[in-house]
């Protein structure tokens, strides 16, 4: 459930995943497609590079995992619903419920140490 449209253009360095930071591609159709996306911030308000962002379905199994850009962005195409967002990071953890809608679905994750 990452970007359906993946070029040498939009793949981050090293790895196969896409950049999270790309531009959604011309070819994504907004008003069919559902698209949660959002900045990893530690305490203090930073963005958090590297974070390993998780997808989890509305009962909460596993679907996508992604890591923050070294901006912090990170973006799932997934389908309209309930979901929960997840971050793993050195600077702690977060989570938070989106209840996703077609279009664009912005959010905030913000991480911390317990």
């Amino acid at each position: 459930m990452t970007s359906p449209a993946t070029n040498i253009a939009t793949t981050a360095a090293g790895c196969a995943a896409p950049d999270q930071s790309a531009p959604l591609p011309s070819s994504v159709d907004l008003a069919k497609e559902t698209v949660i996306t959002g900045i990893v911030r530690n305490a203090e308000g930073e963005a958090v590079g590297g974070a390993y962002v998780r997808l989890l379905d509305g009962s909460g199994e596993f679907t996508a995992e992604v890591v923050s850009s070294p901006e912090g962005v990170f973006r799932f195409f997934a389908a309209p619903g309930s979901w929960t967002v997840r971050a793993l990071s050195r600077h702690g953890n977060g989570e938070l419920a989106v209840d996703a809608a077609r279009g664009v679905n912005d959010i905030a994750l913000n991480v911390a140490t317990a």
